[in-house]
C-alpha cells in the first residue's frame, strides 16, 4: 500500500501542473478573444463616426456649389456693378470694335 500511496502523491503534482497549464492557456484564450471583440467593436464605431463625417461634408460640399452658382448668376453680377459701382450698359456709340 505504501508503493500505491506514493504513486498517487508523485501522480498528483503532475495532474495539478497539467491543470494549471490547461486553464493558463484557457485563460490567455479568453483574454485574447475579448481584446480582439472590443478592437472589432471599436473599429466598427470608428467606421460609423468616419462615414457621418463623410455624408456630413458631402452634404456641405453640396451647398457650397449651390451658393457659388447662385454667386456667379450673371443677374447678381449686374446688380452689383448697376448698384454698387453705377455701370451701366455700354451704347454702341460707346463700343469700340478690334480688327
Amino acid at each position: 500500500m505504501s508503493t500505491s500511496k506514493a504513486l498517487k502523491n508523485i501522480r498528483k503534482p503532475n495532474e495539478m501542473l497539467l491543470l494549471t497549464i490547461f486553464m493558463t492557456i484557457f485563460l490567455t484564450e479568453l483574454l485574447f478573444f475579448t481584446w480582439c471583440r472590443v478592437q472589432t467593436v471599436g473599429a466598427g464605431y470608428e467606421i460609423s463616426i468616419q462615414a457621418k463625417r463623410h455624408q456630413d461634408l458631402i452634404t456641405l460640399k453640396n451647398n457650397l456649389k449651390v451658393e457659388m452658382a447662385r454667386l456667379r448668376s450673371p443677374e447678381r453680377i449686374a446688380k452689383i456693378a448697376k448698384n454698387q459701382f453705377g455701370l451701366i450698359t455700354p451704347t454702341p456709340e460707346q463700343m469700340i470694335i478690334i480688327p
